[in-house]
């Protein structure tokens, strides 16, 4: 890759992780994303399952959908979607309906990553359409993020667990 397309990619995905900031701040997993076409941002997305308690609310459908809108057409040929972790086998899927042409992600996800983690549906001979991927960029950051959030919450269930161990106990007294 050559040095200027490096530089690119590290900005716009630090804008992404920017995106996934925003979505840490409403309680969500700290995903985000966004799709660039000649050098402008088109659409944004982050995480967005908690607050609208959807299967499907994550960053990468948010943001093809507002660029379908923003371009007025499904095909979102010439751009390039960034997203802080590896796409899922749902949003792999979306990206090669939508026709995105590239595709660059920071962390890997060891259980759902479809870009070659756990499968690649984004190198699939048989689908009409393959994306160029491009993983790693950023990838510190985005881990780093991600295992903060997740040790965390795995901290307050903790808590809750022993608060609530200890409420029982006390009702237990005479």
């Amino acid at each position: 890759m050559n040095p200027d397309q490096q530089l690119k990619d590290e900005e716009y995905m630090r804008l992404a992780l920017k995106e996934a900031d925003e979505a840490e701040k409403h309680g969500e997993v700290p995903i985000g994303a966004l799709i660039v076409k000649d050098d402008i941002i088109i659409a944004v997305g982050r995480n967005e399952r908690e607050t609208n308690q959807r299967a499907t609310a994550h960053a990468e459908l948010i943001a093809i959908e507002k660029a379908c809108g923003e371009l007025k057409s499904w095909r979102l040929e010439k751009c390039t979607l960034y997203v802080t972790l590896e796409p899922c086998p749902m949003c792999a899927g979306a990206i090669v309906q939508s026709r995105v042409e590239r595709v660059v992600f920071a962390a890997v996800d060891p259980k759902g990553g479809s870009c070659g983690t756990v499968v690649n549906l984004l190198d699939e001979p048989k689908f009409n359409h393959a994306p160029l991927v491009t993983g790693g960029v950023l990838e510190a950051e985005a881990s780093t993020k991600l295992s903060a959030f997740f040790k965390t919450l795995r901290n307050k269930r903790k808590q809750q667990e022993k608060e609530a161990g200890h409420r029982e106990t006390e009702s237990d007294l005479p």
